[in-house]
């Protein structure tokens, strides 16, 4: 194992194999072999957003998913609730203002999930809302959503629900069809366990309806060009084939693990985290909290800045911090991607290391030990 320990919220370490054909010679995304590659990922997508309808894959981080969005449903001054909640919540409202729309901002405690009644009566209202916007797990602050109860809600209104699932997918159940999720996205560098570089997106029935109609200018993440061109087994513009490779293996191997056993795998790391933390007597930052991603409070004397690039230069772990109003308050641990028992045990173990640095009262071997016992006992 790498002495070096990545459990970030994304990017996030990659599997042994992953980084196997990242090495491999490169071969043109015109040709008979990425055909049959690009097919097979085009429709294991599907199984992975668990929808019927396609799911499109653009060059470009999660944030170019979420402007993918955007573009093929707004038409200028379109109403729109953005659902925010932190950093990333903040983004997608500042994209849709980018656009022309009209932006209702709902600002939601940071750490707390959103009232699904709140946003029920917002809508009543409020009947020209168009786009419903909102983040499964707010990844700044590590926060869940009740996606399917808000897909419930919204879907008895004209408006379309827009889903941030780039934390969320793949980490946990997000069912895009049954919970109603008209436009979903994710990306390469979180629970797909690929370095950054792919966003994927989907529309439903209800949204390929409004994209026909939209006026919004779109050119490189125009849907409809892209939609055309995979129905011919062909990307519309060039394949980020390395990563294409890669994706082909990932999504075969979680059919093959199983969704169930997949997500227990990340609950597992998870509650480990928290219930390790809990031994170090640090508390949970949110009320919700995500199976993708943990953030935990800092005791007050504590800078979290100092923390982490203490942790980073020592003991040569990477963990994220909090943005905004949460710098140097939280520090984030992530649970996707290619993590052991042994990164999980020696990620607390240094965690405790540094934090007895700082003066704090902790004791790293017992934390160690804990760790390794509680491992042993929660199998999945």
């Amino acid at each position: 194992m790498s002495n070096a320990i990545l459990l970030a919220p994304g990017p996030v370490q990659l599997h042994p194999e992953v980084q196997k054909i990242l090495a491999q010679a490169m071969i043109h995304h015109r040709t008979p072999e990425f055909d049959q590659i690009l097919k097979r990922v085009l429709t294991n997508l599907k199984f992975f957003f668990q929808t019927e309808n396609p799911v499109f894959m653009h060059s470009s981080t999660g944030s170019g998913g979420m402007e993918s969005l955007l573009v093929n449903l707004l038409s200028q001054s379109d109403e729109v609730l953005s659902i925010i909640s932190g950093k990333f919540g903040e983004r997608w409202a500042e994209m849709a203002e980018t656009y022309g729309a009209k932006v209702h901002r709902l600002n939601v405690e940071w750490g707390k999930s959103v009232s699904v009644a709140e946003v029920e009566k917002f809508l009543q209202q409020n009947k020209n809302i168009k786009l419903v916007l909102c983040q499964a797990t707010e990844t700044s602050t590590a926060t869940s959503h009740d996606i399917k109860g808000l897909g419930e809600v919204i879907s008895k209104t004209p408006a379309l629900f827009l889903v941030d699932g780039i934390t969320a997918v793949g980490a946990y159940d997000i069912k895009m069809d049954a919970w109603k999720i008209d436009g979903l996205v994710a990306g390469s560098q979180k629970a797909v366990m690929l370095p950054t570089g792919l966003s994927f997106v989907s529309l439903s029935q209800k949204a390929w309806a409004v994209a026909s109609t939209a006026t919004c200018p779109r050119f490189y993440f125009d849907l409809r060009k892209e939609l055309k061109a995979n129905k011919n087994g062909e990307t519309f513009y060039s394949s980020s084939v390395t990563l294409i490779k890669a994706l082909d293996f990932v999504l075969n191997r979680i059919q093959e693990i199983g969704f169930e056993r997949h997500f227990k795998q990340l609950r597992r790391r998870a509650d480990f985290t928290r219930e390790i933390a809990a031994k170090m007597n640090l508390q949970l930052f949110s009320s919700s909290p995500s199976d993708s991603v943990t953030a935990l409070k800092l005791p007050t004397e504590i800078d979290g800045v100092k923390l982490r690039e203490h942790l980073e230069n020592k003991y040569l772990v990477t963990l994220m911090g909090g943005q905004d109003q949460l710098k140097g308050k939280i520090i984030r641990i992530g649970h996707m991607g290619y993590i052991l028992d042994e990164h999980m045990i020696e990620t607390m173990h240094r965690l405790a290391l540094a934090l007895k640095d700082f003066n704090y009262k902790v004791d790293p071997e017992e934390i160690k030990n804990i760790s390794g016992e509680w491992l042993k006992a929660y199998q999945v």
